[in-house]
Order: structure tokens, then sequence, then C-alpha cells
């Protein structure tokens, strides 16, 4: 399996050293960003990203503010790093949908193992290619694959299909599905999965009928 690749920002040119030695020791690809700005250019700009290491104290833009951007678009397992141990900080991280929390400073080591569970938790260890019905979806490489032919997904409509995808047989009911995709409880009406799946089984062609409807409650694939 290839390395797994960490984005370390953080405006101390010693600290990013630190975690980047560790990780490396630990077999990560480390990418690096000094401030805020360049951590989104970097993120939204390599696909292979599988969890982010952010400082909250950033110039340009800080930590919260590079969480809820990379959230508005991403699952990626994030961390939150800070110099305050405050309560009211923590909970703001967990609203934004932060996995986790370290407050500086902090042992590399400690560091190294929570990335390590993370990613075991959320699965980025598992097969990163999954092929089922004339359909495989390769997550590392963010691409969909018909019958060989390439489709052409946004970041939510693939998410949506690899949690379909992943669970296969199961009845999903729409809060699951938006607790898991869109990390965030719903109360509203059904409007925003269901567009999206309606979108998703249009570019799927035949494919689309794998997504079945189980009226009053959800979806589930069968394929």
């Amino acid at each position: 399996m290839d390395m797994l690749k960490v984005l370390v920002a953080d405006d101390e040119m010693r600290m990013r050293k630190l975690v980047r030695d560790f990780l490396v020791k630990n077999e990560f690809l480390v990418v690096e960003a000094a401030d805020g700005e360049e951590a989104l250019e970097k993120f939204f700009s390599d696909k292979d990203i599988a969890l982010v290491v952010l400082d909250v104290m950033m110039p340009k833009l800080d930590g919260w503010q590079v969480c809820r951007e990379i959230r508005s678009e991403s699952k990626v397992p994030i961390i939150m790093l800070t110099a305050k141990s405050d309560e009211r900080d923590e909970l703001l991280g967990f609203d934004l949908g932060v996995d986790e929390y370290i407050t500086k400073p902090f042992s590399p080591k400690i560091l190294v193992a929570r990335i390590d569970a993370i990613l075991r938790r959320t699965g980025a260890y598992a097969e990163e290619s999954v092929e089922i019905g004339g359909i495989t979806l390769n997550k590392q490489a963010h691409e969909v694959l018909i019958d060989g032919r390439p489709i052409e997904l946004s970041a939510k409509e693939f998410e949506l299909l690899s949690f379909f995808i992943t669970n296969r047989g199961v009845a999903l009911s729409r809060d699951k599905i938006l607790n898991n995709v869109w990390n965030y409880d719903y109360f509203g009406d059904a409007r925003t999965i269901d567009t999206h799946v309606k979108k998703l089984r249009s570019k799927m062609g035949d494919k689309g009928d794998y997504i079945k409807t189980i009226w009053g409650m959800g979806y589930k694939f069968e394929a």
C-alpha cells in the first residue's frame, strides 16, 4: 500500500520540522504550509491528502477558517493544534468537525499515534479501490469508472457514492447519510440528499439503478 499523505499547517518552522520528521520516520508523506492560505491552496490542489494537522493561530487565515473551508468540501480527518487550553476552543473545534484536539506542547510520538488511530478508524488503510457491478471506485485517486470509462463527479457526489458502496445492501436513512457525508445533523427537508442522488444517478447511466429508493426512509445500494 502507498504511503499516506499528511498536510501539516503551522507558521512555526521548528514545529513543522519536528512533526514532519516524526511522520516521515513513521512512513508518511508530508506536505507543509506556513499559513492558512497556503494550507487551503495545497489541500485543494492535492487529492491525495489523507489527514490535515492545523495550527489554530496562523497568519492570513487562522485554523478555524481553514477548517470551515475544508469541511465545506471534504470529510478528511482534521487534527487541531493550539497553544491555549480553552474548553470553548475545543467545543468550537468539535462543532466544526475536528476529529482530534491537541494542546501545545505535545509529544510528537503521541501526535503520530493519534494520526495512526484516526486513519485506521476512518478506513484510510483499507483497500483504495473497490470494484462492484461494473463500477470501479478509487478513493485515493478520487476516480470513478463505469464499465472502464471515467465519469466526472463533484466532491459530494463522490463521497455519496463511496458511502453507498461501502454500505451496500444496507438501508440508509437520510439522517444517517447526511451525518456521514455532509457531517452535520439535519433538521430540514430531504431535498439536499434527493438532489444529489438524482444527479449521481444521471451521471451513472444504467448503473444509477443500483441506488434504490426506500420510500419514507432513504436509499439502499444494490448491485
